[in-house]
């Protein structure tokens, strides 16, 4: 068995979204020798899917271990990826995402909230510092993620989300651990009720891998002229995020 790690992100036009990817990676305690690709699903040229799968194999890889670098399994495109890798027979929607060539055996980890240690550390740390002054129990802290209109993904974000919650919630005493998806809309919504039924501030916290489009503009457009605290800041950059990549690089590979 010759092996070869392949890290799999989104991919997006914003360099500095890019280099931000690329800097967890290279801070994560990877296996030495071992040669690594990080790839995105689009956008990144020379740097696709396909780009690292041939770079690996042309290296001798003949078992693939593969890390979905995505904040939950209620992504859409996990599950795409993992289908066009042969992981499964089928995708669990209609994709046009073509299979890959790939000759080696495939690995295939798991994303960031299936057991979310790291993540929740990341957001309790964000939480105490938009707390300032104010008391847990008086406060309400929101969970937003970008969540899927399709019910099975819708599904896959709520678990992912209360995982997290359960977690955060066990060591901070919140008044109230919330969650609010993008996708069905419910954000505005929420922080409207417990604005007006409570006494509580609400303060949001985006599930976002990196501040971009989604954290800048469209949460606080959906926020609106609701009433909360929030400073839009994403899951990167934080150590923490490189300490998930290590362990679920470690993890996949005790599959084998």
């Amino acid at each position: 068995m010759r092996p070869g790690i392949l890290i799999i992100s989104h991919g997006s036009r914003d360099a500095a979204w890019v280099s931000l990817v690329d800097e967890a990676v290279e801070h994560a305690k990877l296996p030495e020798g071992i040669p690594a690709e990080v790839v995105f699903l689009e956008i990144v040229e020379g740097r696709l899917i396909q780009d690292g799968i041939d770079r690996l194999e042309a290296k001798g890889v003949t078992d693939l271990f593969v890390i979905p670098f995505f904040v939950s399994g209620g992504s859409t495109h996990v599950d795409e990826i993992a289908y066009a890798l042969g992981v499964k027979e089928a995708a669990s929607f209609d994709t046009d995402l073509e299979p890959f060539r790939v000759q080696a055996r495939v690995w295939f980890g798991e994303p960031m909230d299936v057991d979310p240690i790291e993540m929740a550390q990341i957001v309790m740390e964000r939480s105490r510092e938009l707390l300032g002054g104010r008391q847990p129990e008086e406060t309400v802290l929101m969970l937003v993620a970008h969540g899927s209109d399709h019910p099975l993904f819708y599904d896959r974000w709520v678990g992912g989300l209360q995982r997290v919650a359960v977690r955060i919630q066990r060591e901070m005493n919140y008044a109230a651990v919330d969650t609010g998806l993008l996708l069905p809309e419910q954000l505005y919504d929420k922080i409207i009720r417990w604005q007006t039924e409570t006494d509580y501030t609400v303060m949001v916290v985006p599930l976002f891998l990196s501040s971009g489009y989604f954290t800048n503009r469209v949460i606080p457009n959906r926020i609106g002229q609701a009433v909360c605290v929030y400073d839009g800041q994403a899951l990167l950059p934080h150590p923490l995020v490189s300490r998930w990549l290590s362990r679920q690089v470690h993890q996949v590979m005790q599959r084998r």
